[in-house]
């Protein structure tokens, strides 16, 4: 049996200055800590910088970070608590396993260098669907087979905190959903804290509960990642991301006789996108997707279209009532609208010529309409050869 851990209502506070080469980072912030925390921002942001400063692998530092009531860097007190005795797991992009080693004997490893170790081997491997990689030497091992012991191991430390810097970005899509759902349901297992670092906002807006939006080395944004998205949508200056809608949706049912998931949005409204359900194991009948489950997915903002009349005999399955709560301009030529829809905010992303042309205000009830396939999820790549998820 896998038990939580006792820190997940752990502080963290940040208040930190450093300058490398031609680069300064500045953050003054307070972190909930719990579940997952995104940062996302486009290369020399500060992202994987931040994490190294956290780790105690940067001393050119000038401030403070606590976490969980202890002091790990005071530049005015003249307090730095080495790496090795922050209790921070790191997982990079390279596993860093060591080669000469077996899978088992790596985590060996990892358990022994834990000077108070709780947790049962066989539970972590048994998480993290290793059993039948345990023999095996790192370099037999597929690029998505490793980083999941990288993480196995990561955890065997029992660390307060997790740090991830950009720990998918060499694997394929179909390794990328695995380790997603896999860093999900650890998190979700365990309670640890974890920082995700990464330059995909799809794969944070998978499995991220707060977001940290960094620019040139000073914060954007922090907070709830939905919230945060759709405030990013409307950035005045140079656009950080794509439009979007980002939404977190519970699943009603499969349609498999017309290839179709439907997720709910409200009491009486719902959308589709293309059929999700798939068995984690093709010997029983266990949906990975099941009806009641809360899915991730996001819809961009120039896949939505506008009409003024409820759309009839079309091919386009979704089509949902709203009112136009905001109006901005968007690059030279479009417009960006704000839709209050079934209880959501949706994002249309259309050109000049189509708004001056229905006449769209502020307050106007209009349609908005788009494609089962507009709506994205990672979680959508087929899972049925996911059977190192164990139960």
């Amino acid at each position: 049996m896998v038990e939580p851990s006792s820190n997940a209502n752990a502080n963290f506070n940040i208040s930190i200055k450093t300058k490398l080469d031609n680069f300064t980072l500045n953050i003054d912030r307070h972190f909930n800590d719990q579940g997952i925390t995104g940062i996302f921002g486009h290369s020399g942001s500060g992202k994987s910088t931040l994490l190294r400063i956290i780790a105690g692998l940067e001393i050119k530092v000038q401030g403070e970070i606590t976490f969980n009531k202890q002091v790990l860097f005071s530049s005015h007190s003249n307090i730095f608590i080495p790496t090795e005795q922050r209790n921070i797991g790191l997982v990079f992009q390279n596993s860093r396993l060591f080669p000469h080693l077996s899978v088992h004997q790596n985590l060996v490893f990892a358990q022994q260098r834990c000077k108070y170790s709780t947790l049962d081997i066989n539970d972590i491997i048994s998480l993290t669907g290793l059993s039948s990689l345990l023999a095996k030497k790192p370099a037999q091992l597929s690029g998505g087979e490793q980083q999941r012991v990288g993480l196995a191991r990561a955890i065997l430390a029992e660390p307060q905190l997790l740090l991830l810097d950009e720990p998918l970005s060499a694997l394929d899509k179909h390794s990328k959903a695995q380790m997603l759902i896999l860093i999900t349901k650890v998190q979700q297992s365990l309670q640890i804290p974890m920082f995700y670092v990464s330059h995909s906002l799809a794969e944070l807006q998978q499995v991220a509960n707060n977001i940290l939006i960094l620019a040139n080395g000073e914060v954007v944004d922090y907070g709830d990642i939905h919230q945060v998205i759709h405030r990013l949508n409307n950035t005045e200056s140079k656009p950080l991301i794509s439009p979007q809608t980002s939404l977190a949706v519970p699943i009603i049912a499969h349609d498999k006789e017309h290839a179709l998931t439907q997720l709910a949005l409200s009491e009486k409204q719902s959308i589709y996108l293309p059929l999700l359900t798939e068995n984690t194991d093709e010997n029983n009948d266990k949906e990975a997707y099941p009806p009641g489950a809360l899915l991730r997915c996001f819809i961009f903002a120039n896949d939505i279209s506008i009409t003024l009349n409820e759309p009839s005999d079309s091919s386009i399955v979704n089509h949902l009532s709203g009112t136009i709560n905001a109006i901005n301009k968007y690059g030279n030529h479009s417009i960006l609208l704000t839709i209050h829809c079934a209880e959501q905010e949706f994002f249309a992303q259309i050109s000049v010529m189509s708004y001056k042309k229905l006449a769209l205000e502020l307050g106007k009830n209009i349609f908005i309409q788009f494609k089962a396939s507009a709506i994205k999820t990672l979680a959508a790549f087929p899972l049925k050869n996911a059977s190192f998820i164990e139960e």
